[in-house]
This record gives C-alpha cells, structure tokens and sequence, in this order.
C-alpha cells in the first residue's frame, strides 16, 4: 500500500490507477471500514482510503481534539484488506489557508435531525467531502448507511454539481448485540457498553410497529424517546421518516426509515433503520 501525505503525491498515483474507488474515512478503523473496502474492491481497479479528521465538521466543545487517532493500526488493516492507496494530509496540507469557501447544504436538509444539534456539521462534511473528490477524482465512492443523513447529503451535492461519481451506501455493520460499529463506541465504559443495543432495540420496537399499521408516528417517536430516557439515555431524538429526503411522512407515505440519536453518559450515540 503507498502512502500519500501530499496531494500532488496522490494525483500523480491517481493518473496512474485505472477505475477508482474512494473511501473517506477520519482513522480509528473498525470493521465497518474494513467492509466498505471490500465492496469498494468489487467497484473499482483501485482503491483510495482516505484518513483525516475534519475540524470543519466539530462544533465547539466536541471532541476534535480527543477523537481517537490510531494511524499505525489503521495502515495495517487497511493492508491487509488490500487497499492500494492511503491518502493520509495533514491539515496544512487539505487547508493551507483558512477555509472560506464552503458547500452550504440547504436547511432543510442540513438543519433538521443531526443538523439541528450539530449546526455547521453537514456544511464542514460537504466541503471536505467536495475537496477529496477534486483531490482524487474518483469514479465511485463509497459512506457507510449508519450515516444516513450524510449520505442522504453527499448523494444529493453529487446529484446538483453533476459530479461523475457513483455514490454507494454500505451496510451498517454490527456487534454481535445488535450496536452499530462506530470510532465513538471505544469512548463507552463497561456498564454503558453493556447498555449501548438498546438504542437498536428501541428502533427495531418502532419499525415493527410501523409495519404492523401502526400510523400515530408522533406518539411511536415519544415512546421511543421515553424508553431511553428511562434507562439513563439523553435523547436528542428519534424520528420516522422519508427515505428520500427525510422529510416528515404522511401516513400513506411507504419507504421509510427509523432515525436516532441519544447520549449515554458523554458518548453520543446514533443509528437508523429502514422501515
């Protein structure tokens, strides 16, 4: 695997590598990861991990600077999946300026579920995101489903900019417990750890009421929210939506998908399922 600290280092690999596949990760591999490579390789002659940690997506007081960074583990794992190219910047590199042209998702894409708790997240996603695809000019590029809103943002900026690249959305992978893979979950204790699948729980309860008939969608969300408030959850919401847009369904609206986000002890969690 050749690894790329410059962009002009990747460029000159990139010119030489075929049919890409891109895979924009911020480090701290899990298998997750490791399986959208391996979808990444049934998509492409080559392809192109990416490790940086994004300060434009943090907000204030989140966790930038204690965001696990573990480069050495990461570059084998990435090895052994047989990944050809690692395009590892430092922030002078991907920001040699202060960053003042952004891409600006609109509101009520941006703004709502996440958005609202996270204000600016999806524009800083945006931004790098576009950059990495100027950088490596990949024909397809790949974002775990567990992000769904980033996702849903990502397909749609490449929609409007008429970007040649093919976006895929790989599957949630999960513990044996049912909690979704992510970098934040090494931030959980024991006990919260051993309290972390409800969250999957609660939305799977509210999925299959919704396919059962239930239509009171206002009064699942609020159920929902109550179960993990009970059990020492701060949630910030948990929400029946369209798959499309995420946007508020009708009760006669089909493709839907289940969303949450919620606080145990300092560890924010998310997830979703489709409905």
């Amino acid at each position: 695997m050749q690894i790329h600290e410059t962009i002009a280092s990747l460029r000159a690999a990139r010119s030489k590598s075929g049919r890409v596949a891109l895979v924009p990760t911020m480090g701290n591999l899990h298998a997750g990861h490791i399986a959208l490579m391996t979808v990444a390789r049934g998509h492409a002659d080559q392809v192109i991990a990416t490790i940086f940690v994004n300060r434009l997506q943090f907000r204030p007081g989140e966790d930038f600077d204690s965001y696990p960074r573990t480069f050495a583990a990461d570059c084998e794992k990435l090895a052994a999946a047989g990944v050809e190219h690692l395009f590892a910047p430092d922030e002078a590199q991907m920001y040699p300026q202060p960053q003042s042209y952004h891409v600006e998702p609109p509101p009520e894409q941006a703004g709502i579920l996440d958005g609202e708790f996270r204000p600016g997240h999806f524009r800083g996603v945006a931004t790098v995101v576009m950059k990495l695809f100027l950088i490596a000019q990949p024909d397809v590029a790949l974002f775990g489903r567990k992000d769904y809103q980033q996702l849903m943002v990502i397909r749609n900026m490449v929609r409007e900019f008429n970007l040649p690249i093919e976006i895929i959305g790989g599957e949630t992978v999960r513990a044996e417990d049912g909690l979704a893979l992510s970098s934040r979950n090494g931030y959980l204790t024991t006990g919260e750890r051993a309290e972390a699948p409800r969250l999957y729980r609660v939305i799977t309860d509210l999925a299959n009421e919704v396919r059962n008939g239930a239509k009171n969608y206002s009064a699942l969300e609020s159920k929902a929210m109550n179960k993990l408030s009970l059990n020492g959850w701060t949630p910030d919401y948990v929400a029946l939506r369209k798959k499309l847009d995420l946007q508020l369904p009708s009760a006669h609206d089909s493709g839907l998908v289940v969303l949450a986000a919620a606080r145990l002890g300092s560890t924010r969690l998310i997830d979703n399922l489709e409905v």
